[in-house]
């Protein structure tokens, strides 16, 4: 009997050529001394992780005595090992991918366009349903600059060209001679990556950030997204009768980089205006491209009337007017460099401003050619450039603006106290509400002119007033964070009309603290009752018939610091409890409600695979629309390569659509009283740590690298919203970050197992394997604690402890392994395993085969604290190549 191919050979193999080449790089760059103390302390790791015991006191001792001139190459060749494997396992799921997409009738990919509908139509969908699901679905990605992406630029291209390599070695079957010379390429590639410096020598600015962040759009999506939805059409037509409609776009994008000021005093509205326009310009500079492709096809002369009007006696009718639109869209990018500059007249010429205005101009190219018999042309690179514009519009993304309500308080403090009025920041809730309503209600301007308030409060003053003067098309929402109360949202209302917003942002509030959340229902349920919501909602509230034509809402739920606040087990359960609160009160409104899911990269904030996330909501919460962050490293691990691109679209269209048209049924009560007694033992253990122990910070700050984050230069965000304090004042994305250094993964599940003990030790034992195998919230719950538990290493915590912990605080470093060990065992108890992942076999190989590269770092990464703190800055590189190296061995950094 033929034993079946293994599907995971390629990948095994391909990591053996990227891992050979770059050896063979290092010693014939570096010399044989450096490559010898890297496969020395390689060949140590892996015995450790073996159970070698003399083989891991042995790599403790080597690692400690490397001398200074080593410990930069021996950092990086094994951060740089990492970052190839990780391009090869990138590449390996596009080819499988693709071997699904070959594979015989009936073995779809779980999750893909065939899988899912056949699987929707099976259930009793019709086709009716799915189609209008899929063509009225909402769908929005909006990309952070959260700096959690430790790559420089310059390697991220050098890592798109060496996957690009790999592709072409699977592309056919080589004689010698062609393949040596791929490995040329792949050597020269590896070459030029070790001689660059991986070290970033200066913080990004916001600008910088969001000029780096729209590359994906080049890179990537603006070739992803047209070959996406030629798939979803061709999918459509055959599970529904009918493709994909004109002017369809289930998936849109979104931006936070240069418009999310909250707790970032570099983000400015000069900042915002000038991002705004680079969004217009790399837009119009890629229509521009396409144009001229096009105009090149184009080159017949049948036409249609309505053209041959327009273009008059012109040879070549297509071409004529194709040269029209290129040369408005050169005026586009002119305009939008003046802009850049803080130019904003447009003088003589004639931008596209508006979607609907080059929308036309294609219309008539399109009308035209089908008219005379041509429609396979135009259903061509005519109709990508056409989607192109349905998903991008002339901005890409529209960018949201983000700030903190206390900044919205302290403006309007300034305002009431300048008029007389007293302090708005003393009032209570229903006087704010009463006097904003009142105010809005009111035609007269409420601020004056001569205002005289700090720094702070003219800066908000003025990204209002940018947001007036932007054009239209290029914003999103207005997004409060830590909003607790409708004053939140109605002040924000009151100050664009302040402002002169012709069309007013939508205005969404952000809850992200536990207690916050439990208040969600009664918060919306209040402000949609407030004569002054249709102001909130972006429209006149005063027009009639205005609350009945307003007919959507959005939320947005903070995953990373309601998980900070309360621990995650505790702030899972409370945002799906307020996702269900939302629903009732949007339902009782007869508004639509779209929630915001402000999920990070890993799993202490929120982060997680993408379709079973969606798919684990509560019932009625994804009604064919959402909007999800996408952070930090989590954008080019998504869509850096097109084939990962084209995978997560689709399961994001399929996910939502199978939460839309088959949702899960709601929890039992038995499941939900359960739920509420584990959240609140499971909070009380994580605050018990965090905020009661008094050892905790020091031996935080002590045991991690949280102090030294800042040499990474990753983000242009300060990493604490206010200067000192403790870790209430540390943003999420650095808490995390810190912990996922030194393996403990703390975030992720401190809390988890105080919960689930309590009750495996009562009555809920039998309740708790019920939920585990019939609710997915719990199920999802309890993978992810199971995946965080796998990729944690507590014995290399206790190695930072025994270097780095003062004695005083090594009791805790104890006490929280321990912590560690009984979350270990009580998910095994719930998931009736023997061992984390034993049903995901692919996962644990993985985790498995990194360890022993991840381990030297860490090693490595303990001594150099050590020595960095005690004065040795030459040493500070190296420090950082052993963070960026454990990020991209992690695969989730913050």
């Amino acid at each position: 009997m033929q034993t079946a191919p293994d599907p995971h050979a390629p990948l095994r193999d391909d990591v053996r050529l990227l891992g050979r080449l770059l050896g063979d790089t290092i010693r014939s760059l570096d010399g044989a001394p450096a490559y010898e103390a890297i496969e020395q302390v390689r060949r140590l790791a892996k015995g450790a992780r073996a159970g070698d015991v003399s083989a891991a006191a042995e790599l403790r001792a080597v690692v400690d005595a490397l001398p200074s001139e080593l410990s930069m190459p021996v950092a990086r060749g094994f951060a740089h090992f990492l970052a190839l494997a990780n391009i090869a396992e990138q590449h390996h799921r596009i080819r499988r991918r693709y071997d699904y997409l070959r594979a015989p009738e009936g073995l779809p990919q779980r999750g893909s366009l065939d899988e899912a509908f056949a699987r929707f139509v099976e259930a009793g969908v019709s086709g009716q349903a799915l189609h209008d699901v899929v063509a009225n679905m909402g769908v929005e990605l909006v990309l952070t600059a959260h700096p959690t992406e430790v790559n420089r630029r310059t390697l991220l291209r050098r890592h798109a060209r060496i996957a690009e390599l790999l592709a072409k070695l699977d592309q056919g079957h080589w004689i010698a001679s062609e393949r040596d010379d791929f490995e040329d390429d792949l050597r020269r590639e590896i070459a030029t990556i070790w001689r660059t410096d991986e070290v970033m020598r200066t913080k990004p600015t916001p600008f910088e950030e969001a000029r780096g962040g729209v590359l994906v759009f080049e890179q990537t999506l603006w070739d992803a997204m047209p070959r996406f939805l030629r798939h979803l059409d061709a999918a459509l037509e055959r599970f529904t009768g009918r493709g994909l409609p004109a002017g369809a776009a289930p998936v849109r994008f979104g931006s936070w980089m240069g418009g999310d000021r909250d707790g970032n005093p570099y983000v400015t509205s000069e900042t915002t205006e000038r991002v705004c326009w680079m969004h217009r310009w790399m837009a119009a500079d890629l229509y521009w491209r396409d144009i001229d492709a096009l105009r090149d096809e184009l080159s017949m002369t049948p036409c249609d009337a309505a053209l041959r009007d327009r273009v008059g006696d012109a040879a070549e009718p297509y071409r004529a007017l194709l040269r029209e639109v290129r040369g408005r869209l050169d005026d586009t990018r002119q305009v939008a460099a003046a802009g850049l500059t803080g130019d904003r007249r447009a003088g003589e010429r004639q931008p596209y401003l508006q979607p609907d205005e080059l929308r036309r101009e294609l219309a008539l190219v399109e009308q035209s050619l089908r008219s005379v018999g041509l429609a396979t042309v135009a259903e061509g690179r005519l109709l990508d450039i056409q989607r192109r514009l349905d998903v991008f519009g002339l901005t890409l993304g529209r960018l949201d603006i983000r700030q903190d309500s206390e900044r919205h308080t302290d403006v309007l403090d300034a305002v009431t106290r300048a008029l007389g009025l007293g302090s708005y920041a003393s009032w209570s809730e229903a006087a704010r509400v009463a006097f904003l309503e009142q105010e809005l209600a009111n035609a007269r301007p409420l601020i004056p002119r001569d205002l005289n308030a700090s720094d702070e409060v003219r800066e908000v003053l003025a990204t209002f007033d940018t947001i007036a003067r932007i054009p239209d098309g290029s914003l999103g929402a207005y997004v409060i964070s830590m909003a607790r109360s409708p004053s939140d949202v109605l002040a924000v209302a009151l100050l664009q009309r302040e402002a002169g917003v012709a069309r007013p942002l939508r205005v969404v509030p952000l809850l992200e603290t536990r207690a916050d959340l439990a208040r969600a229902g009664q918060v919306l349920t209040t402000l949609l009752e407030s004569p002054a919501w249709p102001a909130a909602a972006g429209a006149n509230p005063s027009a009639p018939g205005a609350r009945a034509a307003v007919k959507q809402v959005e939320v947005m739920l903070g995953y990373s610091d309601s998980a900070k606040d309360a621990g995650r087990l505790a702030a899972s359960w409370e945002l799906y409890r307020a996702q269900e609160a939302l629903v009732a009160a949007a339902e009782a409104a007869d508004v639509h409600l779209t929630l915001f899911h402000g999920r990070g990269g890993s799993i202490g904030r929120g982060g997680g695979p993408t379709h079973r996330a969606i798919l684990s909501q509560p019932p009625g919460s994804v009604q064919r629309t959402m909007r999800v962050t996408e952070q930090g490293e989590v954008i080019q691990a998504k869509f850096g390569l097109e084939g990962i691109a084209l995978r997560n679209l689709e399961l994001y269209v399929t996910a939502v659509a199978e939460a839309t048209l088959l949702p899960p049924a709601p929890p039992e009560p038995a499941w939900r009283a359960v739920m509420d007694r584990m959240a609140d033992t499971a909070m009380a253990a994580y605050r018990g740590v965090v905020r009661e122990t008094p050892d905790f910070v020091p031996y935080f700050r002590a045991v991690t690298p949280e102090s030294e984050l800042g040499a990474l230069n990753v983000g242009s965000r300060p990493a604490r919203r206010k200067a000192g304090g403790g870790v209430e004042s540390l943003r999420a994305i650095p808490w995390v970050f810190a912990w996922t250094q030194t393996r403990l993964l703390l975030p992720s599940w401190l809390g988890t197992g105080a919960g689930l003990q309590a009750a495996l030790q009562g009555d809920d034992a039998a309740t708790l394997a019920e939920m585990a195998s019939r609710w997915r919230f719990f199920k999802e719950t309890m993978t992810m604690a199971e995946m965080v538990l796998a990729k944690s290493s507590p014995d290399i915590a206790a190695a930072y402890d025994a270097a780095l912990c003062p004695a005083p605080q090594r009791p805790l470093g104890v006490a929280l392994r321990q912590m560690h060990a009984d979350t270990h065992a009580a998910v095994l108890q719930v998931l009736g395993q023997d061992a984390l992942l034993e049903r995901q076999p692919v996962l644990a190989r993985s985790i498995a085969v990194r360890n022993p590269y991840v381990d030297p770092l860490n090693a490595l990464q303990v001594t150099l604290l050590q020595r960095v703190r005690q004065g040795e800055s030459a040493l500070r590189d190296a420090l950082v190549v052993t963070i960026n190296g454990v990020a991209a061995g992690m695969r989730n950094t913050g």
